[in-house]
């Protein structure tokens, strides 16, 4: 008899307890939530901090010529973008600046590229970036986006980049219901952790020579020679 009321009186306490630590979780997962929708709030009205390029298209890297022309000061991150003297090429073939273009070339796919790239820019302390991609690469690249940058208390806005020809990427429901879900579970932990990338560069810093030497290919609609 008094073992069963031992019994009963640890199962009410367990409940106690995980009523308590559940709802610990929701006021911390609320005030979380709340804070970086202010922060959301704010940086949709501040100007933009950089300029943030998903790789897959020697066009996108043409059209951010134009960018770095108009705005010299900002800097331009492209992630697992076009071979590094391709991009060398195009913006001293249209005299681009260089000075505030880097390169990030550890991402292998769209989710890596927000792994790799977001703390970079979130370290640089910027509050807007403007999203480089094509109509192809949507609307997966925005939703996954807003919710990287979200988490950080990043505003995002896309700029979408005209795309001729057969696009490389396949779109599909299966793909853009797994990488916007691991996106949200990343979210979560992801201002814990800081993932490095170990292949950050400067444009400017590319070795031009070195690379013809050992030689490259460009793809075709970039027309370098």
């Amino acid at each position: 008899m008094k073992k069963n009321r031992q019994t009963r009186e640890g199962k009410k306490k367990w409940q106690i307890l995980r009523r308590a630590i559940l709802s610990s979780v929701g006021l911390f997962f609320l005030g979380w939530s709340l804070a970086i929708a202010l922060q959301l709030q704010a940086a949709a009205s501040a100007p933009v901090g950089a300029f943030f390029e998903l790789g897959g298209s020697i066009r996108r890297e043409i059209y951010l010529t134009e960018i770095a022309k108009e705005n010299p000061n900002i800097p331009i991150l492209i992630s697992a973008g076009s071979p590094d003297p391709c991009i060398w090429l195009i913006f001293a073939r249209e005299q681009a600046p260089k000075e505030q273009v880097w390169l990030e070339n550890c991402a292998r796919n769209t989710f890596g590229n927000f792994y790799y790239s977001v703390p970079i820019l979130h370290n640089w302390g910027v509050k807007k970036v403007k999203l480089i991609t094509s109509e192809t690469h949507l609307p997966r690249a925005l939703w996954m986006a807003r919710i990287h940058f979200g988490a950080r208390g990043i505003w995002v806005e896309a700029d979408i980049v005209t795309e001729e020809g057969i696009p490389g990427n396949n779109e599909s429901i299966i793909k853009t219901s797994l990488d916007v879900t691991r996106s949200f579970f990343w979210a979560i932990i992801s201002p814990f952790i800081q993932p490095e990338c170990s292949q950050v560069k400067k444009l400017e810093n590319v070795n031009i020579q070195a690379w013809r030497e050992r030689g490259f290919k460009c793809e075709h609609q970039g027309n370098i020679n």
